[in-house]
């Protein structure tokens, strides 16, 4: 009887947590969207949801790195939209151009992520301001070389991704490349703040000084987290484009959509405190939410002012934690060299 008391406790106190709680909401929201429509968790309705959500579980994987290192990520959905559109662009129908243009986008979701780190930790600008500014500098570049409209069209090997998967499976009936490309980067994540590098990322959050005198190259893992947030929104604007196709709204407003996943899952605004697999859930969350809306038969337009409630709660609450009286706030892990 103790112990099962005991672990009663312990799974409360788990609940109550920031990385707890998002887990507790996404089920309670499950369980609203089954008695709103049971349906929805049918094998083909269920791997629907998730094919959809898979951009946004990679995005809030990539805004994690950014974020837990101390800083923030805004030119990711302006990067999405860039991405799609040059996609389109370049491949214009043409089979032969998609694996050429999938490097360049590659290559292009590098560069931007490697602007983007090198002028917030070699020239010391803000990230706020560095990504607003590269928001800015995507979504003008885009309209000047599109005109204000997108061009071209995505090749139907670049669309594959995106909406297709492994047909015939019994009971799901698909099962979503993009689900299995969202598991492989996932797993991915998670093992790299195992390493060495995830580990003085975290500390960087915390105290950057103490985390460079322990011999960690601060600099260097917070431009790479950027890198990782530009090659996250590449991958996103791949499956976005091969199953939404190409329009001028594409990415618009992902950038907010993102962090509010990312708060959501109990991941620390300031960095050094919070976990990539509560980051995931958080956009999980955020998306079965918004299908919870949908059955609600809500409008859209009630979504930017849920985000900015679950922004303002999430930061509340972990500040409340914080300086909780007799609270003890755990601390980045250590750095140590891996054996």
């Amino acid at each position: 009887m103790t112990r099962v008391r005991g672990d009663l406790v312990a799974l409360l106190r788990w609940a109550a947590n920031p990385t707890g709680t998002v887990f507790v909401l996404l089920a309670a929201i499950f369980v609203a969207i089954f008695f709103a429509n049971s349906g929805f968790f049918e094998g083909p309705s269920f791997m629907a949801f998730l094919k959809q959500a898979a951009p946004l579980v990679i995005l809030a994987a990539g805004q994690y790195f950014v974020i837990v290192s101390g800083n923030f990520d805004l030119s990711v959905g302006a990067l999405v939209g860039a991405q799609v559109v040059i996609a389109a662009r370049l491949i214009d129908g043409e089979e032969s151009r998609t694996v050429p243009v999938l490097l360049i986008m590659l290559a292009f979701g590098v560069a931007v992520g490697l602007v983007n780190g090198l002028i917030t930790t070699v020239l010391k600008v803000q990230s706020f301001i560095t990504t607003l500014g590269m928001l800015l500098v995507l979504y003008g570049a885009i309209k000047l070389w599109t005109g204000g409209a997108p061009t071209g069209s995505l090749s139907e090997s670049f669309r594959q991704a995106g909406r297709m998967g492994i047909e015939d499976v019994p009971v799901l009936g698909q099962i979503p490349w993009a689900l299995l490309i969202m598991i492989g980067l996932g797993a991915g994540a998670i093992a790299l703040m195992r390493t060495r590098f995830g580990r003085i990322l975290m500390a960087s959050g915390d105290n950057e000084r103490a985390a460079a005198l322990s011999g960690g190259r601060v600099d260097y893992v917070r431009t790479m987290a950027f890198v990782l947030s530009g090659v996250s929104a590449t991958v996103a604007g791949i499956l976005i484009g091969g199953y939404a196709g190409v329009s001028a709204q594409v990415g618009e407003g992902m950038e907010f959509t993102v962090i509010t996943a990312v708060v959501l899952g109990g991941v620390v605004l300031g960095g050094g405190r919070g976990s990539v697999v509560a980051a995931m859930a958080g956009a999980l969350t955020i998306e079965a939410l918004f299908i919870l809306f949908n059955q609600m038969a809500l409008p859209s337009t009630v979504r930017p002012t849920v985000q900015g409630v679950i922004i303002i709660a999430a930061v509340a609450y972990a500040a409340r934690q914080r300086h909780r009286p007799g609270k003890t706030v755990p601390k980045a892990t250590a750095i140590a060299t891996p054996s």
